[in-house]
């Protein structure tokens, strides 16, 4: 089936001033946009109420986190219930910087998966593999381990609010890239994977990204391969060429 392509810009910690913020928005509503393409930003989520009323509404806006319980006493947490009333229809679980920096477990992850979709929000889910996995060979078993945490506790039919984006941790912020066939060999894994897990069509069905050092010099390229359905972009969307990837599959 045709999946509808999907770029991401993960702001991450940036940017720093509410003048650049707008600047960013700025870029974006005065840019041609592939109106095929589905496109997201996570701003920091001081900025997240005020940017979502600047951008244009083909330009949905993302949370970089959220916790699994809908109120109490977790100071410093956003919980996926405040994101729905705010009407933040996305958000970001599982990225390399949380499971890193942060020490969430794929267990956790997988817990915060299930209270996102219990509200209805839609779930960017990272997986990928550090420089140390990628070079014995354990690329498949780590995205497989990661993903059957969530497989676990989802129904087949939440499978249509996840995009999964596949980042090796080894080229997030480095400048190093998966080549075109490394991001495709890994993708079609996941693929496969899902098939087995889940089901043939929440396989087919399923949007796989990819995130790591995207640039508009290399989504191209990576958008022609057949399982690749989008990017997770990060220090790139925030410069102007961030327009340029989510058109990266128009001639």
């Amino acid at each position: 089936m045709a999946r509808q392509f999907f770029v991401g810009g993960n702001f991450k910690m940036n940017p720093v001033s509410k003048q650049a913020k707008a600047a960013l928005a700025e870029t974006l509503n005065k840019a041609s946009l592939d109106p095929a393409t589905e496109v997201v930003v996570a701003p920091p989520a001081l900025y997240l109420l005020s940017l979502k009323d600047i951008l244009r509404k083909d330009v949905k806006v993302s949370a970089q986190n959220c916790y699994f319980k809908d109120s109490g006493a977790f100071t410093g947490e956003i919980s996926p219930k405040q994101l729905v009333d705010s009407e933040i229809p996305y958000v970001i679980l599982g990225h390399s910087e949380r499971r890193t920096l942060f020490h969430e477990t794929s267990e956790l992850v997988a817990t915060k998966t299930r209270a996102a979709l219990d509200s209805s929000l839609s779930v960017i889910l990272c997986i990928g593999e550090t420089l140390q996995q990628r070079e014995a060979d354990q690329t498949a078993q780590v995205c497989q381990a990661q993903l059957k945490a969530v497989v676990e506790v989802l129904k087949e039919s939440d499978w249509s609010k996840i995009v999964i984006a596949y980042e090796p941790v080894w080229a997030i912020g480095t400048g190093k890239v998966a080549s075109s066939a490394q991001a495709q060999e890994a993708h079609a894994d996941i693929r496969a994977y899902l098939a087995k897990a889940v089901s043939p069509a929440v396989a087919d069905a399923t949007r796989i990204i990819y995130g790591g050092s995207v640039t508009a010099a290399n989504s191209k390229e990576l958008a022609t391969k057949p399982d690749v359905d989008g990017f997770l972009v990060g220090g790139a969307s925030l410069k102007p060429e961030f327009v340029d990837i989510i058109n990266a599959r128009q001639i």
